[in-house]
């Protein structure tokens, strides 16, 4: 039997309930948004950020060839939450056809919502023309969002990047064709393949992209704080901001809240929240050694490196409820 670590949902309250802006005709409320990333968002994270306030859920991508044949683990990087809104399946492939019969089977499990990465800059999966490697190839894009628009009953929208390199930098091309050819969104991160994550992302490009398409557009780049998050809507005018790395650890992001202004108990609370997701879904002891490494992003910028490192060291669910009460002792 799991110990229950006495998690608790925050309510994140909306004072204003009408939508944000809308993907076609699936409404969304709020500003603020969990990126898809390869071994954090899943569903677990997603359901500690969706708590916290991040308007859509983005699913791992998933190979559209891993979605044609048997069951396999990849399918579990689909998985949701009943309660999760809007789910946004995401995949990725270089066969305009084997994204349709990929999007079409995944269609029956329910998102509200299936995006295309063209934004993965990773050499296996751009090295092959999937990911942001879809972008050097305006026909298959065409192909793609017209096929997926017409044949499917759900909105269709794509994540992609500036373009491969500062010679290509064809993000305006892409999305037109995206917009003309059916998309209902287009999320943008303001680097090319080449600059991965290094240097400034471009926000000015992100503006010049929301002028340039009807569709609503999300930013993404660059976001470690609230503040950040009101800059780039300011700079750029985009609907919402999406936002990766600077929110592993840092779910509180969602509902602008600084990470300097948390008191240890709610840095706790939300540890408890998330380990227990954890060990609903992956099960002792799983669930928790691949919590580990969310535990260190948490315990970023703390002086608490000792205690850290007793947490990590046990897997006795008992011993971690109470090494945590020395974060925050019970009131």
């Amino acid at each position: 039997m799991l110990l229950v670590l006495h998690a608790k949902i925050p309510t994140v309250k909306r004072e204003d309930q009408t939508p944000t802006f809308w993907v076609r005709d699936v409404p969304i409320y709020g500003d603020a948004i969990l990126a898809p990333m390869a071994g954090y968002s899943d569903v677990t994270y997603r359901a500690v950020c969706q708590a916290h306030g991040s308007a859509m859920n983005y699913t791992e991508f998933v190979a559209s060839e891993a979605l044609l044949g048997e069951p396999n683990p990849h399918w579990r990087r689909l998985d949701c939450k009943k309660d999760e809104y809007p789910v946004v399946f995401q995949i990725f492939g270089n066969d305009a056809q084997k994204l349709l019969a990929a999007a079409q089977r995944i269609e029956e499990w329910e998102p509200h919502i299936i995006d295309i990465n063209m934004g993965c800059s990773v050499e296996k999966v751009s090295g092959r023309g999937a990911g942001v490697g879809m972008m050097t190839q305006p026909k298959l894009v065409a192909e793609t969002f017209s096929l997926l628009s017409k044949h499917l009953s759900v909105p269709v929208t794509g994540k992609i990047r500036l373009g491969w390199d500062d010679t290509q930098r064809n993000y305006l091309e892409i999305a037109r064709i995206m917009e003309e050819n059916g998309a209902s969104l287009i999320a943008m991160h303001g680097r090319t393949k080449e600059q991965r994550y290094h240097f400034k992302a471009d926000w000015d490009a992100i503006a010049e992209l929301k002028q340039a398409v009807s569709v609503p557009v999300i930013g993404n780049g660059d976001i470690r704080t609230p503040d950040d998050i009101r800059r780039m809507k300011a700079h750029t005018g985009c609907d919402a901001v999406m936002i990766g790395r600077g929110a592993v650890g840092n779910p509180w992001l969602f509902s602008y809240r600084e990470r300097a202004t948390l008191t240890r108990a709610e840095i706790a609370a939300t540890i408890r929240l998330h380990l227990q997701e954890m060990l609903d879904y992956y099960e002792y002891p799983d669930g928790m050694i691949k919590f580990h490494r969310h535990l260190r992003r948490y315990f970023k910028g703390l002086p608490l490196k000792p205690l850290l490192n007793r947490l990590i060291a046990t897997n006795d669910l008992a011993e971690f409820d109470d090494l945590l009460n020395e974060l925050a002792p019970p009131a």
